[in-house]
């Protein structure tokens, strides 16, 4: 898990606070009337995506939520593995889980690939070239089948007492930027080889490093927009960097969605933050310790108050165009986002459905006004740009509701601090504390499986009840709520409908537990704060769990062991156990091949240790994967998993 950053509080009626705890996968799904499908980026641009839906062979009878679910067959055909609290990953019998692309890795630009440095004596410059810390959402976009293609990854966020030599001792400009440089995204080529094993293609003409450092444009409703204008930039237009890169999303036209989530503690905060600032969860003298506004005067928001507007927003990234500029997409809303799940209507809309990871926060989903061309992603340029964002209204009744996020309409007006569109996007959580939206335990990553089914993994909330804050609710059930649980909703029609029937997919938790709040109902394996969440091609649920390590063994958690990664059928519930993760660690993003026979997910932060002391020695006693080298760092890496035989993961 990343840093916890439940400490930091929001300004609102509830006295909601943010917190952290960094996020998984991403689905690699698009899904038009109900009907599922992996699709290639490059069939996309070719425009054959009605001829690829059509033999998908999923157009299965859909039924109404409260009479079941219509499915393929998806039972699970792989033995669970036990819970574990050892220092390696375990994974099922006859599958393998073999670690590549680990931080400091060389991406495979052409003229520089610098070795990673086991004293992290490497240079900022170096690092720029390198995978960086930290990775989190994760794609696959096929180059040549399910044999070659390009794997695109999140940076969340960097311990820099194991980025460089002394740690945060002998503060510098260098060190700052060497922080800004492993933050961001990563492009990176893999192949399979003879033996079915896969590898990092170096040198690739695809490679790339999008740092926190980065220009990225700005459009949508808040491009240019006051609240976006600084000194640096007078046009609010062009932002630098990308960072908190958490959850990820991929379109069908090819593209990939990189999300930012707790951008706010990278700021120094003024010593009376302003109503807005305080919403957004900035505290004075506050912040994740970064130290980046003592040489990097943007990340002042004393002398540089609109700065930070310039962060929380979903960036849109072309991975097959590597001098492409990342466009961060502002009619999404901005938010401490999680994840960016898209589907497609009938007629052919994007509909893009977000959770806020932070207690007391909400849902949200964006619906395009106009329709996916083709011609892949220079031809969508501008289809996020235009559409309505909605938050979520969760009732008693079990039905729900889609509130517009329109300026001007009900309370979104000028009266109540609300000048224009722009004004709407930039302060999304106001607008939906005024609109009603329901207030979640920690919404984060999103999926929609064959059937049109939309689910989100609801982390925990351990303050649910507390005084000043949201009472339990039929969408958030649990006071105390230690163990998490999975929403799940149909929409009343197609994926635009302002109306949804909603359930409960599963309350997490161990029926060994003493409260009956933290036993949950779970079929099968017992698990706990559910984070990443993908749905496959074939509509098996792979559910990653994110419980901080300091909770880890006590308590509610105290026989959960290590983090993991579960795999459940939708149709019948059942959960089996499928991964579990080395020491410290955080299980997030999920991706595969179209063929079935590959998954890439990300072990993230293995070692963290439980006060946050990020020195190499202290973190190696918990942790020393992937290495395991006496004088090492532990690492994130992604993971290749297969079985041994070919056949298909999960079943």
């Amino acid at each position: 898990m990343a840093k916890d950053f439940s400490t930091m509080e929001h300004s609102s009626p509830v006295g909601r606070d943010t917190i952290h705890t960094v996020s998984a996968p991403s689905r690699r799904q698009w899904l038009q009337g109900g009907v599922a499908a992996f699709l290639s980026p490059l069939a996309v641009q070719s425009g054959a995506v009605t001829a690829l839906l059509a033999t998908a062979g999923c157009a299965t009878k859909v039924e109404p939520l409260s009479g079941g679910m219509a499915s393929a067959a998806t039972k699970l055909g792989f033995k669970p593995v036990a819970i574990s609290t050892q220092d390696t990953v375990t994974v099922p019998e006859g599958y393998t889980a073999t670690p590549i692309a680990a931080w400091g890795e060389p991406v495979g630009m052409a003229g520089g690939q610098p070795a990673f440095r086991w004293d992290g004596s490497n240079s900022a410059a170096e690092q720029a070239l390198q995978l960086g810390m930290h990775h989190d959402g994760i794609h696959f976009f096929p180059l040549k089948g399910s044999e070659r293609g390009l794997l695109v990854m999140n940076h969340e966020y960097t311990d820099d007492g194991l980025l460089h030599v002394g740690g945060m001792a002998d503060w510098s400009a260098e060190k700052v930027a060497k922080s800004q440089a492993a933050h961001g995204v990563s492009v990176i080529e893999v192949a399979r080889q003879a033996d079915g094993s896969w590898q990092m293609v170096r040198p690739s003409r695809f490679a790339r490093r999008i740092t926190a450092s980065t220009a990225c444009a700005v459009s949508g409703p808040a491009a240019g927009h006051p609240m976006l204008q600084t000194a640096l930039d007078p046009s609010g237009l062009r932002v630098l960097g990308t960072l908190n890169n958490c959850g990820s999303g991929l379109t069908p036209w090819g593209t990939y969605l990189t999300c930012e989530e707790n951008f706010i503690g990278y700021f120094r905060a003024p010593n009376r933050p302003d109503a807005h600032q305080r919403r957004w969860g900035m505290r004075p003298g506050e912040g994740f310790g970064y130290r980046w506004a003592e040489f990097d005067a943007r990340f002042d928001a004393v002398d540089h108050p609109n700065e930070v507007n310039r962060f929380g927003w979903v960036v849109e990234i072309d991975p097959m165009d590597p001098s492409s500029t990342p466009v961060k997409r502002t009619a999404l809303g901005r938010a401490a986002h999680e994840g960016a799940t898209v589907a497609m209507t009938k007629d052919g809309r994007a509909v893009v459905y977000m959770g806020e990871d932070a207690r007391f926060e909400y849902i949200y989903k964006f619906v395009s006004r106009d329709r996916m061309q083709p011609g892949g992603a220079k031809a969508n340029a501008a289809l996020l740009d235009q559409g309505t964002l909605y938050v979520a209204r969760f009732d008693a009744d079990g039905t729900g509701r889609w509130l517009p996020l329109r300026h001007g309409q009900g309370p979104l007006t000028a009266a109540n601090g609300f000048a224009d569109a722009g004004a709407v996007m930039v302060k999304t959580r106001q607008a939906s504390d005024l609109l009603g939206g329901t207030q979640m335990d920690r919404p984060e990553w999103t999926a929609v499986d064959p059937q049109g089914f939309v689910y989100c993994t609801l982390t925990n909330n351990n303050q649910r009840g507390q005084a000043g804050r949201a009472g339990i609710d039929a969408a958030n059930p649990r006071g105390d709520n230690t163990m998490g649980n999975i929403i799940r909703w149909k929409e009343d029609g197609d994926f635009d409908g302002e109306r949804f029937q909603w359930t409960h997919f599963v309350l997490a938790g161990d029926p060994a537990n003493g409260r009956a709040e933290a036993k949950g109902n779970v079929k099968g394996d017992a698990f706990a704060c559910p984070d990443g969440l993908w749905v496959d091609a074939r509509g098996l649920m792979w559910i990653q769990t994110d419980m901080h390590v300091r909770e880890m063994g006590k308590g509610d958690l105290a026989k959960l062991g290590h983090n993991a990664m579960l795999c459940a059928d939708p149709t019948s519930g059942e959960v089996r156990r499928f991964l579990t993760g080395p020491a410290g660690c955080e299980i997030t993003g999920a991706t595969g091949t179209a063929d079935g026979r590959t998954m890439f997910i990300n072990i993230q932060h293995p070692g963290e240790p439980p006060d946050d002391r990020s020195e190499p020695g202290a973190v190696r006693a918990i942790s020393n994967w992937p290495d395991q080298r006496p004088d090492g760092r532990p690492r994130s890496a992604t993971l290749v998993i297969r079985r041994i035989d070919g056949g298909l993961i999960g079943s």
